[in-house]
């Protein structure tokens, strides 16, 4: 089974409903085991956790539970203490010493950088980094040079200095590009209050800019160089200074691991700054990330500036104005300085009322203008009402009615004129009235909605369109001509 679907155990405390006591527990155990005091008695562990006044009243019965469950969940190991056994019942009885297992003091180390941490990134951009990393490198490459002829620990330690250097680069940049990107760091950039930082924050990056393109050039140059082909003696090197530290296990089996190991520690050194064939190097996205900071406080400034722009006085400008007014030769003069100014004064506007008409295909010249009353822009203005008598317009009804009605039949006489045995087709007409196009490129519009292609039109009829995409005509009208496919309208109740 794969570790990664592991469960993990050793976590468990921290989520336990006694936390507060297994996490106050292993943080006294990681203290001392960095103070190198590995093996804790549970004599001095109750004093510790008594002398916390949130658990002055701790029980050992309660202790030696816990300790117990901690051992289960793999934080602790118990080892019998036997040294100070004075009599037979102290023997019999088992005395236990703990020490914390390796996994939970990376667990608390974690930890304890979580909650320096707080809730931002911190990171920064650091420009010593990439000249230390630079350093590393040559060094490296000149003891390739030297046919490698040193101890295998002035090696390692080479190769320990240039991952280190590489490690800081690349978290603290993230962190900083994180902590810069984050919501709360943009809502700041966007007060006033940001304009003091403003001059620092850029200089900050600019030099960071400036000192990375110096230096990048010189390491892709020494990474070019360093493939991982000239470096397998080296790995070989730091593979025997491995398997020169005395272990209980079988060293043999690791060789090939560690020298895979090896080989992606430096593909990926590499790629971070050369990046590959199908994907950027993280250098280059680093600097347009940086570049891309520099051009976003750019603008946040320049949006503030506009602000406080807005709620200046314009008096100085209105005056400056009516100077250059009345350095003017001319009226003609001024009014072309009051177009630019003011824009053009007598602009005419067109406007329909809607639903003035049921016909789909009448056009905005066809119709009557329309006459609006200027109503006064004041809160106190009220139309004046009067009582009236109610008017019938039954007889308007009327005659709209029937205008409609004989509009309807002359557009069915002009369609008819066009048809040749119940079918019209595009490539025989000659010209036609601007109603008869739109009329024809409606129902070709309705039908590709159509699966059986077949229209039913204002007129009552059922019109089937055939389409020829591969015949191009021109179909002459008397506003002018379109290019379309040619088109067969079959009217179905003339067949």
């Amino acid at each position: 089974m794969d570790s990664t679907m592991k469960k993990i155990v050793e976590t468990s405390y921290l989520t336990a409903d006694s936390a507060a006591h297994y996490r106050t527990i292993l943080r006294y155990f990681y203290h001392q085991h960095e103070r190198m005091r590995d093996f804790i008695a549970p004599e001095e562990l109750l004093e510790y956790m008594r002398s916390i006044p949130t658990f002055a009243d701790y029980q050992e019965e309660q202790l030696h539970q816990q300790l117990a469950q901690l051992v289960k969940w793999n934080n602790l190991i118990a080892r019998q203490d036997m040294t100070n056994a004075k009599t037979i019942e102290e023997y019999k009885k088992k005395r236990f010493r703990y020490q914390c297992t390796p996994y939970t003091v990376e667990i608390e180390r974690m930890i304890v950088n979580l909650e320096k941490l707080g809730d931002s990134f911190q990171g920064s951009l650091e420009r010593s980094q990439f000249d230390r990393l630079y350093q590393a490198l040559t060094t490296l490459q000149n003891e390739l040079n030297h046919d490698l002829n040193k101890s295998t620990e002035e090696y390692i330690r080479i190769w320990e200095d240039v991952f280190r250097y590489f490690q800081t680069i690349r978290t603290s940049t993230a962190d900083y590009i994180a902590y810069i990107n984050s919501e709360q760091t943009d809502q700041r950039m966007q007060t006033e209050a940001f304009l003091v930082y403003k001059n620092q924050f850029t200089t900050y990056l600019r030099d960071f800019i400036v000192s990375l393109q110096k230096t990048s050039l010189q390491i892709k140059h020494l990474l070019t160089e360093l493939t991982s082909e000239r470096l397998s003696k080296y790995f070989q090197k730091l593979i025997e200074h491995r398997g020169s530290i005395p272990r209980l296990e079988d060293v043999s089996s690791s060789v090939v691991d560690w020298l895979t190991e090896y080989e992606e520690y430096w593909f990926s050194l590499r790629q971070w700054f050369l990046g590959s064939a199908v994907q950027q190097s993280e250098l280059e996205i680093l600097q347009w990330q940086t570049n891309e900071m520099i051009r976003r406080m750019t603008r946040y400034v320049q949006r503030i500036g506009e602000r406080q722009q807005h709620f200046r006085s314009r008096k100085k400008d209105y005056l400056q104005l009516s100077k250059w007014f009345e350095e003017c030769r001319d009226n003609e003069e001024a009014h072309k300085l009051s177009a630019v100014v003011f824009g053009s004064m007598t602009i005419q506007h067109l406007q329909l009322e809607e639903a003035t008409t049921e016909n789909l295909h009448v056009d905005t010249w066809d119709e009557a203008p329309t006459e609006l009353t200027i109503k006064p822009r004041t809160v106190r203005y009220r139309e004046k009402t009067k009582p009236g008598s109610f008017n019938s317009n039954e007889q308007k009804k009327k005659e709209q009615r029937e205008q409609y009605l004989r509009e309807r039949e002359h557009e069915k006489k002009l369609i008819e004129k066009y048809m040749n045995q119940g079918r019209i087709t595009i490539s025989t007409l000659s010209s036609v009235e601007p109603f008869i196009r739109k009329v024809l490129l409606s129902w070709i519009g309705k039908s590709m909605a159509s699966k059986n292609r077949v229209v039913k039109t204002d007129y009552g009829l059922h019109v089937k369109v055939m389409i020829v995409e591969e015949h191009t005509v021109l179909l002459k009208a008397e506003d002018g001509d379109l290019f379309m496919p040619d088109a067969t309208f079959v009217f179905e109740e003339q067949r």
